[in-house]
């Protein structure tokens, strides 16, 4: 089934100049980016956009962390892409990750594992609207 998710980036990610090798790593596995951009959240921002984690231990550092530095956000699109993306990605802790998996060979901590993706389609259209309009995603 063609769907869409979101990917983001995180600012260790785009501290370690990795923005190219994560968007190659999601098109070689056959996944279209159909939007982009940079930006750097706000806490509030990041507070809204994590507002699923807000009971959680980690919430306060982890949106400290998401409003620290620029972040890329991207839309990608294709057969399966939560789940794809997801594969791609590797397990949120990164100790836990595949072999060859972007958070397995990049990641530093369970935090800065250098990439978010959404885990099902209602998080991803939600995840989605929170950077994009309708506008701002190419259909082609």
């Amino acid at each position: 089934m063609l769907e869409r998710t979101l990917s983001l980036v995180k600012p260790d990610g785009v501290g370690k100049r990795l923005i190219g090798e994560v968007i190659r790593r999601f098109e070689q596995a056959g996944l279209k980016v159909v939007a982009l951009k940079m930006l750097r959240m706000t806490k509030e921002e990041a507070k809204g956009f994590y507002i699923v984690h807000k009971d959680k231990p980690f919430y306060d550092s982890l949106t400290d962390f998401m409003s620290s530095g620029p972040i890329v956000a991207m839309v990608l699109e294709g057969e399966g892409a939560i789940a794809k993306c997801r594969e791609i990605m590797g397990a949120t802790d990164y100790r836990q990750a595949a072999e060859g998996t972007i958070r397995r060979d990049f990641a530093t901590d369970i935090e800065k594992n250098v990439v978010h993706g959404s885990d099902s389609p209602e998080s991803a259209t939600r995840e989605i609207a929170y950077f994009f309009s309708e506008l701002d995603i190419v259909h082609y």
